[in-house]
């Protein structure tokens, strides 16, 4: 049987809350609406570990960030690591990447420093995950100044225009020069990530527009603005809708190309996010917290047969690395602590044989910005989230809320008598996961339950690697 080709669109910082399939009021995105309607729709995926670098290392490995000790950001990798294109490459697959990277370091980004810019720094072909073809870039943040490289070529490559549809025509063209071999073929567009700006066509049809907002988002506060076109909160909205939508015209335009190439009846389309944007929510900007805004992103999967399915059930980045080779049918060649989500979308299961997902945020290096003294951990079942904070000293119970009744997260119940026995219960999932996955946080004690170096992992060792 041929085996089908694979195509994983990743925007960077697109909420799962924020498009049309997923319940968004305000925003028109028909194109990957109908992947959803004719494919399989996730409802509570998560980004483990909600910042761009961290995540895109789980995609690229299957394994988790703090096995690594991966910092948020200014972090590279290592080229020993087995990554998901030497899987494809060796199954006889045609691999390329087409956009942002973020595993090279991202020197040189911040104001002052005396070095080139980041945009402007080639990611060197040893660092490239061996992808057969790669058409990227580490980091740029301006979809207007977009600069690539392609493998060990010095010259850089403008993009002249937006950056979305700029890496979409590079993807598109690629796709139709693949030849007979079977692709898999990564598209990494920043977009939605700030600074908010997009085609004047579509900031125009944003423009002023009236909003439907969240529940928990806190208006009145004085936010940085993320401009250049942000006058306020509201227009920042306004703009990342913008954004989103010129993303969907993009997909539909991927879409066409693959039929009019005879193509599409045997590639499955993945659409996902690194983490998700609060933007208002619960008073704050960004992503890194374990909010829903922050965390929680659309994961679709859709195309070569699949049938339409809808999977409540957590699922997590880990997942991603096992999944996208299954779909190829192919076995990854060592063990990974993520579940093949392959068979749920392809109708043989009907469910995930695992009652929750792990979150984390393992290191912030720069003083002053969010979770650089105290970190956090968390585990997130179908209902409820439960996470703790804290420093070398331990994690403390820090947030629980039921997301059955209170999907804004508005009530943390955490210290809720009448939560306490499903509380203590998900403080014991939390301590298994990390003992499972050998992660170095220190879990305090809570609700008379043990904290993580009281529990002896050893059975959950020789159950993962036999």
């Amino acid at each position: 049987m041929t085996r089908p080709n694979i195509i994983l669109i990743i925007s960077d910082q697109l909420r799962r809350a924020a498009l049309g399939c997923y319940g968004d009021p305000n925003v028109s995105t028909p194109h990957i609406d109908a992947l959803a309607g004719a494919g399989t729709r996730f409802d509570a995926a998560s980004s483990t570990y909600p910042v761009c670098v961290p995540y895109r290392f789980t995609l690229m490995t299957g394994e988790y960030a703090h096995t690594r000790f991966i910092p948020s950001i200014e972090w590279r990798m290592s080229p020993a690591e087995r990554t998901l294109a030497d899987e494809f490459n060796e199954a006889g697959y045609a691999t390329a990447l087409f956009g942002k990277w973020h595993l090279y370091g991202n020197f040189g980004h911040y104001p002052g420093h005396n070095v080139v810019k980041a945009s402007r720094t080639p990611v060197p072909r040893p660092f490239q995950g061996r992808f057969e073809r790669f058409g990227g870039f580490d980091i740029c943040n301006d979809p207007w100044d977009t600069y690539y490289w392609n493998e060990d070529d010095p010259t850089p490559h403008k993009i002249d225009g937006f950056q979305t549809d700029g890496l979409f025509d590079l993807a598109i063209d690629h796709l139709g020069e693949v030849g007979d071999r079977p692709f898999a073929t990564v598209l990494s567009v920043e977009p939605p990530h700030p600074i908010f700006t997009a085609p004047e066509s579509y900031l125009e049809r944003w423009r002023d527009r009236e909003l439907v907002l969240r529940d928990n988002v806190e208006l009145g506060k004085d936010y940085n603005k993320r401009g250049p076109h942000g006058r306020d909160l509201l227009d920042d909205l306004r703009v990342y809708y913008a954004m989103i939508e010129n993303l969907d015209d993009n997909v539909g335009r991927l879409v066409a190309a693959l039929r009019a190439n005879g193509q599409l009846d045997n590639t499955i389309i993945a659409l996902t996010a690194d983490h998700g944007e609060l933007l208002g929510s619960h008073g704050l900007l960004a992503k890194q917290r374990p909010w829903e805004e922050s965390l929680g992103i659309p994961l679709i999967v859709s195309g070569a047969g699949t049938p339409a399915s809808v999977v409540a059930d957590p699922v997590c980045t880990e997942d991603l690395f096992p999944t996208l080779l299954g779909l190829a049918g192919v076995t990854p060649r060592d063990p990974k602590p993520g579940i093949d989500l392959s068979p749920l979308v392809r109708g043989q299961a009907d469910s995930v044989d695992r009652e929750g997902v792990l979150l984390e945020f393992v290191a912030e290096m720069r003083p002053g910005l969010p979770f650089h003294d105290e970190t956090w951990r968390g585990i997130r079942t179908r209902r409820f989230k439960y996470t703790v904070l804290g420093d070398a000293h331990g994690g403390r119970p820090w947030q629980f809320f039921d997301l059955e009744n209170d999907p804004y997260e508005l009530t943390n119940l955490v210290d809720d008598p009448a939560h306490a026995a499903e509380v203590a219960h998900h403080h014991r999932l939390l301590r298994d996961r990390l003992a499972e996955t050998y992660d170095h946080y220190v879990l305090a004690p809570a609700f008379g339950e043990t904290g993580l170096h009281e529990w002896d992992p050893d059975a959950k060792f020789q159950r993962r690697f036999g």
